[in-house]
């Protein structure tokens, strides 16, 4: 999927969140800044994996970890399932794994516009 496949809005749309549905965004950022809760989320797929898995994909402490699971899943963005003794967690969804690709791309596709035009100034100043 690249950036041009996204829905588009026109600006007449741009209002058309509530202020309760910025105010969820904003927490939802709020909680996603934190780079330890993206690179956590990033490791879990829709399979569950034990606590043990992520700690060696992420390569923090199980303190770390358990810490920022708890509000991953507090705020519903990770899904925990008891097998016997231990806790698996995995994404509850499979759009959030769309979602987290899709600002990657945008992300991308931000950089390569930035290079560009850094590469167009120079271009300009050598001439």
């Amino acid at each position: 999927r690249d950036l041009h496949s996204f829905p588009t809005r026109r600006s007449s749309d741009l209002n058309a969140h509530t202020i309760e549905q910025v105010k969820q965004l904003s927490q939802l950022f709020k909680l996603l800044a934190e780079p330890n809760r993206l690179k956590i989320l990033c490791t879990l797929g829709l399979e569950c994996q034990p606590v043990s898995d992520v700690i060696e994909a992420t390569g923090l402490s199980q303190t770390n970890v358990s810490f920022h699971l708890r509000a991953l899943r507090e705020a519903g963005l990770v899904r925990p399932e008891r097998r016997g003794a231990f806790i698996y967690y995995c994404l509850p969804d499979p759009e959030l794994l769309t979602v987290l690709d899709n600002l990657h791309i945008w992300l991308e596709h931000r950089e390569g516009l930035t290079d560009n035009a850094k590469l167009r100034r120079t271009k300009k100043k050598a001439s």
